[in-house]
């Protein structure tokens, strides 16, 4: 597999990484899906997202030692094939492709209806159209670009989350015209308690807390591409503790101490109310730049991502051979192109179902999200057992708590399965999700498993 990484180009710097590894873990599971998450848990939402903020640093850490050993562009579908077996590594390649479909096209919808909000009179299909090719474009140049324009979008969703942080505790210290007698820290334990609605509650939003933070995997897949893994993932993958509790569990707590944790979703966005606090007339202007810089960046690295999966898995003979033609630029072409096409499944749909579209595509992802993490840790903690002591003793970029660790984010992702299970906003998404890996293995015996050469013929061939 070492070809794998040598057909790309190592384009991606230090600092295109760090920004992908932050703008991955930043859209709309934070700017809209967070307010569904407050409403089930209450202020302990906030312990939820450090519980699941601890569960992905220990995934990320188990793909970082991986991806750092062996930098490849499949990453996580080679270690899954290559310690697993080529079933499993079948079934993450191609489940990580699909929750990327899925989550693009919840992206280039969302994009759709946020442009809306400027031009009612314009149908959706036609901004989805418009953004698939753009953005498609983007990623038919070289991988140098796409870390530019990377680096920008989560530049300004960076931006924005720290004025909102600074905004909020400032409106809270201040006033600024928001301050009355329903705005305080205390909002946080008061009214119910800090587990207003129970144990309950609390468990039942876990569904939610962990797709917000889909598609942290991608550090693992920039390894192919970056010009110097052993600093620039390990750095990356390193700082997700920060983000966590900076990105979420700061944002989130300034929001439920300015306004009630019950009226957060009921009227209109929080961040639109503390901007308007903050005497920025056009706040919903504003925000929707951000959300729509959010949901442009999101397609960026969906496409990105699943583009060089596919790749990953041409050059196993787990997808078609075509997936492997690369342009002079060492971009993988071919698969960007097929990505682009795939989404344009994107443009019928919100020109046939433009109400329904967005929660019929996301309530999808959530299981491949946590079969994706599944595979990482198992894959990870087979390749360790596999290990000499000598061998363990040399990993540049060793995983923390091993073993007890690994173990515990492993019965942890099968509880929130379980989670799904009992949900029944969320059953559908387990129900599609085993229907997926059923004709995934269905799939896999049908076209790619190698077929037993018969006795007779072997002994001809070794003969002759």
């Amino acid at each position: 597999m070492k070809d794998t990484a040598a057909a790309l180009t190592r384009g991606l710097t230090a600092r295109h990484i760090r920004f992908i590894a932050l703008g991955s873990a930043i859209g709309t599971g934070l700017f809209y899906g967070s307010a569904e998450a407050i409403n089930r848990a209450g202020p302990s939402v906030l312990l939820a997202y450090l519980i699941g903020g601890a569960a992905i640093y220990i995934v990320l850490r188990a793909l970082g030692e991986m991806a750092v050993s062996n930098p490849v562009s499949g990453s996580f579908g080679e270690y899954a094939s290559k310690h697993l077996g080529p079933l499993a590594g079948f079934m993450t390649g191609w489940t990580y492709t699909f929750e990327m479909i899925v989550v693009c096209l919840a992206d280039v919808t969302a994009f759709g209806v946020y442009m809306g909000f400027w031009f009612p009179d314009v149908p959706r299909w036609i901004w989805v159209l418009a953004i698939i090719f753009f953005i498609g474009a983007i990623n038919l140049l070289s991988v140098k670009v796409f870390g530019e324009v990377e680096f920008w979008f989560t530049l300004v969703k960076i931006a924005a989350i720290i004025a909102m942080i600074v905004g909020g505790i400032a409106i809270l210290i201040w006033g600024f015209g928001m301050q009355d007698d329903s705005a305080g820290v205390s909002n946080l334990w008061s009214d119910g308690g800090f587990f207003a609605t129970g144990f309950g509650g609390f468990i039942s939003c876990f569904a939610i807390v962990m797709f917000a933070f889909g598609g942290t995997e991608i550090i693992g897949i920039t390894a192919g591409e970056a010009e110097n893994p052993e600093r620039t993932i390990p750095r990356a993958i390193n700082t997700v503790p920060v983000r966590i509790i900076l990105f979420y569990v700061l944002t989130l707590a300034v929001i439920m101490a300015i306004n009630p944790w019950q009226s957060i979703g009921s009227e209109g966005s929080p961040f639109v109310q503390i901007f308007q606090g903050l005497g920025i007339g056009p706040a919903a202007t504003v925000l929707n730049i951000v959300v729509i810089t959010a949901a442009l960046s999101a397609i960026n690295s969906d496409i990105f991502g699943a583009g060089r999966m596919m790749f990953g898995m041409a050059q196993r003979g787990q997808a078609p051979a075509v997936m492997k033609q690369v342009s002079r630029n060492g971009v993988p072409w071919m698969t960007v192109v097929i990505m682009s096409v795939t989404l344009l499944v994107g443009v019928l749909l919100n020109y046939l179902i433009p109400d329904k579209v967005f929660l019929v595509i996301a309530s999808i992802a959530t299981f491949a999200t946590i079969f994706v993490w599944l595979m990482i840790l198992l894959s990870h903690y087979r390749s360790r057992k596999q290990m000499s002591p000598a061998e363990a003793a040399a990993l540049k970029f060793p995983v923390p708590f091993w073993p007890y660790g690994q173990l515990i984010a492993i019965g942890f992702l099968v509880f929130v399965i379980a989670v799904l299970a009992f949900d029944a906003d969320t059953r559908v998404a387990l129900i599609v999700g085993v229907g997926w890996l059923a004709l995934l293995a269905l799939a896999y015996r049908r076209w790619v498993r190698p077929v037993p050469v018969p006795q007779e013929t072997a002994a001809a061939i070794s003969t002759s």
